[in-house]
């Protein structure tokens, strides 16, 4: 490994040059170009590093290259040079380097052992191909052993050995029996990793003497067999037999029953073990356990989870699979065996290694004399790779020195370059896993300029599109690119026209006066040269008559016109399509120059037409609807459909085809129109029947197109008007010949999951398109514009394959090539895909906001540059929240919002804003693999708004000449309040208002005395708040003034109280009127203009409970009368308290509190024995006697016969109120207030409820209340308080 250096000086100077460089020529693939150009050589194809051969066969060698002139070859064997010419066993082929051994005229593959390598050499260079490992495939015989039966107690464990050969490759391992039948595996009974047979108990049924193990050689193709193993289980039954034929009836005899054993690991052993894996690969770990009844195995990854997606269970969850595993993987992996009886555990601790994996693999450098380039080598492992540096095949340090060439570790540098500097550098990154090669030439070349477009060539476009005249060109240095329109105008520029890299110059949109002859001009030092192309704009094709949509009886005729109008040079071609397909091949259907007419119409024939124009430049199409109807009744004729046709023969078979002919059915009164063959394939999807071809009803043979390797079997179904008959009775069955693939696989993509991988997928090959067994795809990749070779692997039948170490998002060019055992499918077209995105890396800058109004603001941000984004882009997010409310000073719970604006915009708008705030927002990109840093947040305030309405308005002390008014500030002030505005009027007995009196009251009052009123008299009242900006919304409220002093008897619901919580609120209330009112509850969501909700109160209480609340939402609420004129009480408004993230445990369920109030419960029920016991001795225990004249009978507390009992409060169920509860706003009891009022339960007007609504303590005593003047009487203490005194 070389040593790490430290960053000097002249280090940081090489790095600054680097980033001055100019980037290396690219070479179009020009074939005539590539064939006059010089180049190093290239390796194309190579056996693998580990090549293990069949010792029965001739070897081949393959190492294939390309160069410019045509590379010569070179092996070597086992590091020294080998002479082909001296060994008559070895050839190579013509113009090539790969050899052939031959080994089945008399030579021996173990002669050839060794390893390999090619040189391929031209006058530019020489490129050498990997170490290649030559072995011949070993199947040793199995060494011969005296095998003894195996006598096993019923329940016991067993392990059958199977100990195979070692042969290369290791075999593949199975269990069979005499009749070559798989011996049946389950929970109880397995085949390990290592071929052995595992028993975790033994029954009955498992005596047998015939347990065979095979080894199976693939690449040999031969089957090793050990000797049967005899196994005999001895059960408790048999035993007992035994046992009582040699017993006499007086003795004690018998054999214990079938004993159940806790699990014990026979694989692995102990309690810990380690491995070792590479990442890449597939880690299998295994755990197989032992005992009765049978364990199940379970798998956990201590301190993490288990890889998604990655991770497989095999062997009944013996074996745990993970495929594709990663330094991530590493860790302590326990398996846990499992029963009735206990559990045993072994913990594996998995270590994962790296060979060498490319991040940056060089890449070849085409350069001019006198240029700069690099070439970067970047790989990494576990342990880290060692990176060395070979030039034309020869170690760099001791190769010939170059004075333009200087190495920096992973990198070699090259400046002022000339055409001796051509050479091909091999980079080496090993570790003690493995190793990689790879090739990379340095091509110095001094060209003119080429022109490659061909000279006049035409290019047409249609008005209002772009056109892309091109002017592919090559020349070393790179040639400038210049335009010019006409043969001596003058040289294009402006925004009008875009010229790209490549030499393609752009009209964005063409129009008729762009017509014309351009000039491409490519000039460097060595020369000049350019080239004419030519350009026509075309009028553009249109529909001036669509057809329509039309509505015709049946049996009738209809037309649909579609007249065109198209550029006269341009050939204009009319296509009609019936439901996006073509028009059915029938007379009755009638296309015309300009129009479609449908004769006979049928039901059949409704649907969509569409009349599409084509020209070789563009596309135009318009489409209508046809509906049928019936025509007019007609004398019944039953129609039906047609019966099946039968007597189905095949004739002519052949490879891929087949005469298949039949007789029809009975029409019954309806011609048959068609028929519709249909297929089975017995061999991949028996009993599934497919569509084959359709042909019209007159004829009676047809010949079938067949695929090979398919059981075909067929069958005929007859169509008339009416609709299908059932199927005939299927035919023979014939088998057609396995041939190589037609097709390949479809839907092929690329698109990369992590940002160092390219995942490819496509959609496979169904069963009968495989044409034979043995089906397989030929996965091919390579890097797009980048001068890379193809690299290509073979899989199964499978649908992905992950290709590792790519660059982050960058296009590759991907084919995916079916073959089965008899060959490959055609070449495959290729497609684009791109290696996995990543996070973008910037943020974007000068992010500025507008702000519009109180609610709206608009935020504008620089685009960040695409390069950064790293992956498609998708759009940018906007993360906005408010800091504070500027009219309250204090910061709440933060709650970000995101809007998202698609694709490349750079502004978006922001509604919803409250007035008066303090914002803050930042903006990130997006792109497929996530969001990127965010920009610095950015402050700004939106103004004032008009304030929401007063939270309540209360109307109080009604006097002769007087009310009191007393109101709460507005939920939302949106902005500093200055003042409140108050509205009155009287009303009479005909509900006709007075006049209208106006007062504006200062922001910081909260009440008022209305005085100068007159007596008995209904007023309503109009409140609203107002600011800077506006009023806010009004409530409203009615009162009434008394007629005189005494108490009002007219009905009365005042001080409406609520206390919400996060779902559900209790309200309550104070009652004046008539007895055995019927009160019910209304309520809504404040500020909206939804019906109120009404709920009826059970009783004459003066409390309800709502529920079903939705959490964080503000709700109004009144409480009204039945039958008293329909008098209900000021609107009152509440808010729920926000959603918690969990829900706070219930006290009341909880095992100790239950617990705990038993024994309360016991020690009452012994007291009150003791009360009564010492009463009849004469002892008194006075008690409060407190009763409530006007309390609910639904809450009275619970009597004894002589006296009250219990004012028990358990401050234990007193739980705090949540946030959002409502309460009166002087927070005070007064004197006059109902005694029934909530305000005496619990703590005050913060009274406490359960989660249902439910008061707790709604059945204590009342707290005391402020004293009144004189001395109180004391009160006599109950047996409860006797109880608390005592605990």
């Amino acid at each position: 490994m070389m040593k790490k250096k430290r960053l000097s000086a002249s280090k940081a100077s090489l790095v600054l040059f680097l980033c001055q460089m100019i980037s290396a020529l690219d070479v179009p693939l020009d074939s005539k170009l590539l064939e006059e150009l010089s180049q190093p050589p290239t390796i194309t194809q190579q056996s693998p590093k580990d090549y293990i051969v069949d010792p029965r066969e001739n070897i081949v060698i393959q190492c294939e290259a390309k160069g410019k002139p045509p590379p010569s070859f070179s092996w070597t064997r086992n590091g020294t040079h080998f002479d082909i010419d001296k060994d008559a066993q070895v050839t190579m082929k013509p113009n090539s380097g790969t050899l052939v051994i031959n080994i089945m005229n008399g030579g021996k593959a173990e002669a050839y052992e060794g390893i390999y390598q090619c040189t391929a050499r031209n006058e530019r260079g020489a490129a050498i191909s990997n170490n290649i490992v030559i072995r011949p495939s070993r199947s040793p015989l199995w060494t011969k052993e005296k095998l003894e039966p195996h006598q096993v107690r019923e329940g016991d464990s067993l392990v059958l050995h199977c100990r195979p050969p070692v042969g290369l490759p290791p075999p593949i391992i199975f269990w069979m029996d005499n009749a070559f039948q798989r011996l049946p595996q389950s929970e109880r009974v397995s085949q390990g990793l290592n071929g052995d047979l595992y028993f975790s108990n033994v029954q009955p049924e498992d005596t047998r003497e015939d347990y065979i193990c095979y080894a199976r050689f693939n690449h040999t193709q031969t089957i090793q067999q050990k000797q049967p193993i005899s196994v005999k289980v001895f059960s408790m039954d048999s035993l007992n037999d035994t046992i009582a034929a040699n017993l006499s009836d007086t003795d004690i005899y018998g054999a214990k029953p079938v004993t159940e054993k806790q699990p014990i690991l026979l694989t692995p052993t102990g309690s810990t073990s380690t491995k070792v894996e590479l990442r890449g690969s597939v880690l299998l770990l295994e755990c197989i356990a032992a005992g009765l009844p049978t364990p199940g195995i379970h798998w956990i990854k201590e301190g993490g989870e288990l890889p998604a997606n990655r991770t497989f269970f095999e062997n009944f969850k013996k074996t745990l699979k993970i495929i594709d595993v990663s330094e991530a993987d590493s860790g302590n992996y326990k398996c846990i065996a499992r029963n009735i009886l206990g559990s045993a555990y072994h913990v594996i601790s998995v270590t994962v290694k790296a060979a060498p994996y490319w991040i940056t693999a060089p890449r070849n450098l085409v350069l001019s004399p006198g240029e700069d380039g690099t070439l970067i080598c970047r790989a990494n492992g576990n342990p880290k790779p060692n990176i060395s540096w070979l030039a034309n095949g020869v170690p760099i340090a001791i190769a010939p020195e170059d004075p333009s060439r200087k190495v920096d570790g992973d990198t070699i540098i090259f400046s002022h370059v000339q055409e001796r500097s051509s050479a091909v550098y091999q980079c080496n990154a090993s570790n003690e896993y493995g190793y990689l090669l790879a090739n990379a030439f340095v091509n110095v070349l001094a060209e003119p300029p080429r022109i490659l477009t061909p000279v006049n060539k035409l290019y047409q476009v249609i008005a209002d599109s772009p056109a892309l005249l091109d002017c592919a060109y090559f020349g070393s240095p790179k040639p400038e690119i210049e335009w010019f329109k006409g043969v001596k105008g003058s040289i294009l520029r402006g925004n009008e026209y875009v010229f790209h890299d490549n030499g393609t110059l752009e009209i964005p949109v063409a129009q008729k006066d762009s017509t014309g002859t351009y000039t491409c001009v490519a000039r460097n030092e060595l020369g000049k040269i350019q080239n004419e192309v030519q350009l026509e704009v075309k009028d553009p094709t249109m529909i001036i008559k669509q057809p329509e949509y039309k509505v015709i009886q049946r049996y009738g005729q209809v037309s649909f016109e579609c007249i065109i109008k198209h550029d006269s040079t341009l050939l204009a071609t009319v296509t009609w399509l019936k439901d996006n397909d073509e028009l059915p091949d029938d007379e009755r259907f009638l296309v015309g120059k300009d129009n479609l007419t449908i004769m006979n119409v049928t039901d059949k024939d409704d649907g969509t037409y569409t009349c599409i124009v084509n020209t070789t430049l563009d596309s135009v199409s318009a489409s209508a609807v046809l509906t049928v109807v019936a025509a007019p009744p007609t004398p019944a004729i039953i129609y039906a459909r047609p019966n099946p046709p039968f007597d189905l023969e095949l004739t002519g078979q052949l490879e891929r085809s087949v005469e298949l002919s039949w007789i029809p059915g009975d029409e019954n009164n309806s011609p048959i129109t068609s028929f519709v063959i249909e297929y089975e394939d017995g061999l991949h999807e028996p009993g599934v029947w497919h569509y084959q071809t359709e042909v019209p009803g007159t004829q009676t043979t047809v010949q079938l197109k067949l695929s090979p390797y398919v059981n075909y079997s067929f069958r005929v179904i007859a169509v008339n008007e009416i609709g299908r008959s059932q199927p005939s009775e299927p035919s023979e069955q014939y088998l057609t010949k396995s041939a190589n693939p037609d097709e390949n696989p479809s839907n092929v993509q690329g698109i990369g999951s992590e940002p160092d991988n390219l995942v490819i997928t496509w959609e496979p090959l169904k069963g009968f398109q495989s044409n034979g067994p043995g089906l397989q795809y030929k996965v091919s990749w390579r890097q797009k514009d980048v001068d890379d070779e193809w690299t290509s692997v073979i899989v199964a039948n499978v649908s992905k394959y992950i290709v590792s170490g790519t660059p982050t998002f960058v296009p590759y060019e991907i084919k995916v090539q079916a073959l089965n055992d008899l060959g490959y499918a055609p070449e495959p077209s290729e497609v684009i895909g791109h290696s996995g995105e990543d996070l973008p890396m910037v943020a974007p800058g000068n992010v500025q906001v507008h702000v519009i109004n109180s609610t709206l603001a608009k935020v504008h941000w620089d685009p960040v540059p695409l390069k950064t984004v790293r992956g498609h882009l998708q759009g940018y997010k906007v993360y906005y929240w408010k800091v504070q409310s500027l009219s309250r000073r204090s910061r709440r719970h933060v709650e970000k919002k995101i809007l998202t604006f698609r694709g490349n915009k750079t502004f978006g708008m922001l509604p919803g804003l409250e007035p008066y705030s303090s914002y803050k927002l930042n903006v990130r990109v997006v792109n497929g693999k996530g969001e990127g840093p965010a920009s610095p947040d950015k402050v700004f305030k939106t103004p004032e708004g008009v304030p929401s309405s007063p939270s309540f308005l209360k109307i109080t002390n009604p006097t002769l000449d007087s009310l009191t008014l007393e109101w709460g500030s507005p939920t939302h002030p949106n902005g500093v309040l200055t003042s409140y505005v108050l509205k009155f009027q009287p009303i009479n007995n005909t509900h006709e208002l007075g006049p209208l009196v106006e007062i504006r009251i200062p922001a910081n009052e909260s009440s008022l005395i209305l005085k100068n009123l007159n007596y008995s008299t209904r007023y309503k009242f109009y409140f609203n708040a107002q600011t800077s900006v506006g009023s806010g919304s009004q409530i409203t409220e009615e009162a009434v003034t008394i007629m005189d002093e005494v108490q009002p008897l007219y009905p009365r619901i005042r001080n409406v109280t609520t206390a919400a919580a996060e779902t559900y609120a209790n309200i309550s209330w104070e009652y004046e009127g008539p007895d055995h009112a019927n009160f019910y509850v209304e309520y809504g969501v404040a500020g909206s203009k939804e019906d109120w909700k009404k709920e009826i109160v059970n009783g004459s209480r003066s409390f309800f409970v709502l529920k079903g609340l939705t959490p964080g939402t503000a709700y109004k609420v009144r409480v009204g009368a039945e039958g008293l004129s329909g008098f209900r009480s000021s609107e009152d408004v509440f808010e729920t308290g926000p959603a918690m993230a969990s829900r706070q445990v219930d006290i009341a369920t909880q095992g100790w509190f239950i617990g705990l109030m038993c024994a309360v419960a016991l020690l009452i029920l012994i007291l009150l024995i003791v009360c009564f016991i010492r009463r009849n001795k004469g002892g008194k225990y006075p008690v409060k006697e407190k009763e409530d004249a006007h309390a609910d009978p639904e809450i009275q507390p619970m009597k004894e016969d002589d006296g009250t009992f219990g004012e028990y409060s358990d401050a234990e169920d007193h739980k705090p109120l949540k946030k959002g509860s409502r309460t009166p706003s002087d927070r005070t009891v007064k004197k006059e207030d109902s005694d029934d009022s909530l305000v005496d339960y619990g703590e005050g007007v913060n009274g406490q409820f359960n989660e249902d609504g439910s008061f707790i303590g709604q059945y204590s005593g009342k707290k005391e209340k402020e004293p009144a003047e004189g001395n109180e009487s004391s009160e006599a203490p109950s047996p409860v308080n006797a109880m608390n005194s005592f605990v």
